[in-house]
């Protein structure tokens, strides 16, 4: 064997170290694009859209690298009529070299209003994952390694979450734990892979209007293990005339990316990114992929969010104010 394919086999078991242990610290894989990805991550985000949301994503990362991870994901959002509860549903199948584990959960979520324009939402989320590994489909160098003896590893978890999500007409933060149940839950076999951790996400964004057709939207997200590096997620974007978006995002000793989005229609928008790696693993794979479509169905669409005010004629006046999350 030479020393490339020996390498690849080092990079091979190291991202499906890095998958398992993502799995289990983090009920969510990451987004480039996670400030359109929200409810999947935290539940408290239900209540708060102004429409029946559907979404999905595709994230194809390390390309050109065998057995690299794959990302898809499926949401619901449904805000109840009372416009104080909402229910969410996600699957999302996240397959990285032999391993693939499928999450779903649904999240119930009410909010209560603070001023005119501030309201904060409260959600829990319960579900499950299933983890299946086969390792007779990967090629090894030592065979005969302990972890490999059992070929087959399928096993479900329990899943509870909870979060909270502050927001108005420009702005939102939003605080996260995917997952409180730990690693005493599960069996030994898999324990023996990694030990779980609580994770604690943070999430926040603003816009800022420079003009009648420009808007600035820099936006955060933060993902917290403790015995783990800290994961920073910065982006930076411009919306042109509330259809177009186009910016730039950084995650942390780990990638640099570009973003786009286009509102087709009001009720239609659809986003791509793709992301450079930074760190040692940029010589051995092409970039990340990752596409976002979402569909609100409802009057008004994605522009569906307004404050009213009143003119000289003591008239309501619409502005509308869309909002990027």
């Amino acid at each position: 064997m030479n020393k490339k394919s020996r390498l690849h086999i080092v990079l091979f078991l190291l991202f499906l170290i890095i998958g398992i242990e993502s799995n289990y610290g983090q009920r969510e894989p990451q987004y480039t694009q996670y400030m359109y990805n929200i409810g999947s991550f935290n539940p408290a985000y239900a209540a708060t859209v102004e429409n029946f949301e559907i979404v999905g994503a595709y994230r194809d990362q390390f390309i050109g690298f065998p057995g690299a991870p794959r990302i898809i994901r499926f949401g619901l959002n449904i805000p109840l009529a009372n416009d104080k509860n909402g229910l969410g549903f996600n699957v999302v199948n996240d397959a990285i070299g032999p391993s693939s584990q499928t999450f779903f959960d649904v999240a119930y979520s009410f909010q209560i209003k603070l001023s005119e324009v501030t309201k904060l939402s409260f959600g829990i989320d319960a579900g499950g994952s299933i983890l299946n590994v086969d390792f007779s489909e990967g090629s090894f160098e030592n065979p005969n390694e302990p972890l490999l003896g059992s070929q087959m590893i399928n096993s479900f978890f329990p899943v509870v979450g909870a979060g909270v999500f502050l927001y108005g007409d420009t702005g939102y933060l939003g605080l996260s734990v995917p997952n409180f149940l730990t690693s005493d839950l599960y069996n030994d076999e898999v324990a023996t892979i990694v030990e779980d951790q609580i994770q604690f996400n943070f999430i926040g964004g603003y816009v800022f209007d420079l003009g009648e057709n420009l808007k600035f939207k820099p936006a955060f997200l933060v993902n917290y293990v403790d015995g783990l590096p800290l994961n920073l997620d910065l982006s930076a974007n411009f919306l042109f005339g509330n259809v177009f978006t186009a910016g730039a995002s950084y995650r942390l000793d780990n990638a640099v990316s570009g973003l786009a989005g286009f509102q087709i229609s009001p009720g239609t928008f659809i986003g791509y990114s793709y992301d450079y790696s930074t760190n040692n693993l940029s010589d051995f794979n092409n970039g990340s992929h990752e596409v976002i479509l979402k569909f609100y169905v409802g009057k008004g669409g994605a522009k569906n969010k307004e404050k009213s005010t009143r003119n000289t004629k003591g008239k309501p006046k619409q502005i509308d104010t869309p909002r990027f999350f």
